[in-house]
């Protein structure tokens, strides 16, 4: 969310500062772009940069074309295919990774500023919100959050999202029909149970990849708990069996447990095993896992319902210290998010 703020802080002061801006947005990307869909980044007039739409030649490419745009007083929107490929017949990036891409050159108007500093709050705050690229230029709506069981819900006000999940969505029919919308603020929530050494190393590296942290605990004078910056909320609990009620499940949501012991990790899951959830995972040894199962098994919990949670947690890369083990989690959740969504 900084990278996203620092690009938008610039736009709004250059705005401020009579500055002419150009915003740069990647609306839609396919292969091996290496500028993923939602990538932006932000030129001005007195050559002031933030932000990436992937870098390298077309990134330059783009920066000059921008640059050129705004030495002229006038307004200006474009969308370009850009084809990392040099046999392509045309629309060629001049990179050789392959795929390709599409991005949206708009000079951003005096008029947008108070939607700027909308989405600058709305991210700052930890709001939610429908941000949405169009031949009319940017629209920005705040939208409202409820927690259900098919999981987070968002309304915004006069703004559809693109789907159900929250996911980017673009559709083009041609250069004066088309429309890119993305939700703007967190869409994967960790839910993350225990807040130990572990828990804390974790927070850490999680809080760079964009998912808004949930920490719960049932030690109220835990250091590592009080100690945990990264966390966006941090709930003591008295009983682990009310996170039946406290965590909702949901396509975006992502549960690790992590508690202090053998029989605090039974209650957790036993309260949310029957619930649906992007990533629901497990620390402990080999040893601890197959115990826990194997009485699951015996209660007569289906083998399906123990089959979708990761156990043992992580990537296998022989982690130990708490750090290292924290980067196991969150390669294996990367790579769930990172899948095709159900």
């Amino acid at each position: 969310m900084k990278k996203k703020l620092v690009t938008w802080e610039l736009i709004r002061d250059s705005l401020e500062q009579g500055i002419a801006v150009m915003l740069l947005y990647v609306l839609q990307s396919e292969g091996s772009s290496p500028g993923r869909q939602g990538f932006f980044m932000a030129v001005n007039a007195v050559g002031e940069m933030a932000g990436s739409i992937g870098g390298g030649i077309m990134e330059h490419k783009f920066v000059e074309m921008a640059r050129e745009q705004l030495v002229q007083d006038a307004e200006f929107m474009a969308v370009r295919r850009q084809v990392h490929d040099k046999h392509s017949a045309k629309d060629q990036s001049g990179m050789i990774c392959s795929g390709e891409q599409t991005i949206l050159l708009y000079r951003v108007r005096s008029c947008d500023a108070p939607l700027i500093q909308e989405m600058m709050d709305c991210l700052t705050q930890f709001k939610t919100g429908v941000l949405q690229l169009s031949p009319v230029g940017l629209q920005f709506s705040l939208a409202g959050l409820q927690l259900s069981p098919e999981g987070l819900q968002f309304f915004p006000e006069g703004l559809q999202l693109p789907d159900d999940t929250g996911s980017p969505g673009f559709v083009m029919q041609s250069a004066e029909d088309w429309c890119y919308r993305e939700v703007l603020g967190y869409r994967d929530h960790l839910f993350l149970v225990g807040g130990g050494h572990c828990s804390l190393a974790f927070s850490k590296i999680m809080s760079m990849l964009e998912f808004y942290i949930h920490v719960y605990d049932n030690r109220p004078q835990l250091n590592t708990f009080l100690e945990n910056e990264w966390a966006h909320e941090k709930i003591i609990v008295e009983d682990y069996s009310v996170l039946k009620d406290m965590i909702p499940e949901g396509v975006n949501h992502y549960v690790v447990v992590m508690t202090m012991g053998y029989r605090s990790d039974d209650i957790v899951i036993r309260a949310l095993l029957h619930k649906q959830f992007r990533y629901l995972g497990v620390l402990g040894s080999q040893a601890k896992i197959t115990q826990l199962f194997g009485e699951y098994k015996a209660a007569g919990i289906p083998a399906q319902v123990l089959h979708s949670i990761h156990a043992p947690i992580g990537m296998p890369i022989k982690s130990k210290t708490p750090e290292e083990i924290a980067v196991s989690i969150a390669a294996e959740i990367i790579r769930e998010r990172n899948m095709p969504g159900p």
